[in-house]
């Protein structure tokens, strides 16, 4: 790619909507970059913005003992409007959209709330569902009139997982498969309610509907007879209609599954994507790509998602809009 999309002479100005454990992992990844300042972030109660740049520490101490960064001295203000008046109260070059996709239709929701507003730049989701992705692609032209630059699917899987695929695809004359297994490990889920509920509403049974209105005596209640254990399988994840979308192969050929532990830290299994097929010569094949069992899911979600926002900050100043995937950008890594 050209220099200005790799290099920047100011920070990128950037905000975090969602403040609960993704959020605040997002905002604690950020903190020590030069290349980035985060500038605004909000929860569901409140906001904080500070165009010189706001302290961690203190948003996450508000959140964490008040229940808003809304009640940060000088920089917070409580709202129950807290998106629609920060974005019309600031000014930043791209969001990262660590919000729960509960009910399936707010993050796009939210995507039209920014273009209502008129506000140019960029936004970074790392929502699942194919049918959420669905559901912003529909709306890729209204992206393109409004000047804003829109990467979705862009966290570990789908995100990391998803490029990783692509390029491994490059050895094969024909892809036949696509197996992406994850391995989380957190040691509260109260940390991750909203995501939790996410991989909940996959489970046989279960649907988004009937995850979010769970309370969390009920969430707590189905942890206890699972000992803390998730096991997912052939979930619906925007996987496949990526690598679909970007020719590697039909998405039924795509699937996707993993086991997350509720009560350890430590992954229950390696973090993989393998993709099959053919050479040109005739040969079959398999590429595997792991993870390190060492890097968190917050790492890996957050560190993916700031590195397609980098990469749309990029693209934004040389005029390019609309939607984009996590299988048709390459991430930039940021410094």
């Amino acid at each position: 790619m050209s220099a200005d999309i790799k290099s920047f002479t100011t920070p990128m100005r950037v905000g975090v909507l969602g403040f609960g454990g993704l959020g605040q992992a997002a905002a604690k990844l950020i903190a020590p970059k030069s290349e980035m300042i985060l500038v605004a972030v909000a929860d569901l109660k409140g906001y904080a913005y500070a165009p010189q740049g706001l302290n961690v520490d203190k948003c996450i101490s508000a959140y964490s003992s008040q229940g808003s960064v809304g009640y940060l001295q000088a920089e917070g203000i409580l709202s129950n409007q807290s998106i629609q008046e920060l974005i019309e109260n600031s000014e930043v070059d791209g969001y990262f959209l660590a919000l729960p996709n509960l009910p399936n239709t707010f993050i796009a929701s939210v995507a039209q709330m920014f273009m209502r507003s008129h506000w140019q730049g960029v936004l970074v989701d790392a929502i699942k569902r194919t049918s959420a992705v669905e559901q912003l692609l529909a709306l890729k032209s209204d992206f393109q009139a409004a000047k804003i630059t829109y990467l979705t699917g862009c966290g570990a899987t789908p995100g990391l997982l998803t490029a990783a695929a692509v390029l491994a695809a490059q050895s094969y004359a024909e892809v036949h498969s696509v197996k992406i297994t994850f391995g989380v490990g957190i040691a509260n889920w109260e940390a991750y309610r909203a995501t939790i509920r996410e991989d909940i509403a996959h489970l046989p049974g279960y649907s988004v509907e009937r995850a979010r209105a769970m309370t969390d005596a009920q969430v707590e209640a189905l942890l206890d007879e699972t000992n803390g254990v998730l096991t997912l399988e052939n979930m619906e994840h925007a996987d496949d209609v990526m690598l679909e979308l970007a020719g590697i192969c039909d998405r039924d050929r795509v699937t996707v599954g993993g086991v997350v532990d509720t009560r350890n830290p430590k992954k229950p299994l390696s973090t993989n994507v393998q993709v099959t097929g053919r050479t040109f010569e005739g040969k079959i094949s398999t590429h595997t790509f792991t993870l390190g069992d060492e890097t968190s899911m917050a790492a890996n979600v957050c560190g993916t998602a700031f590195g397609y926002l980098k990469a749309g900050i990029g693209l934004q100043k040389r005029g390019i809009y609309g939607l984009f995937t996590a299988a048709e950008i390459m991430p930039q890594f940021v410094k």
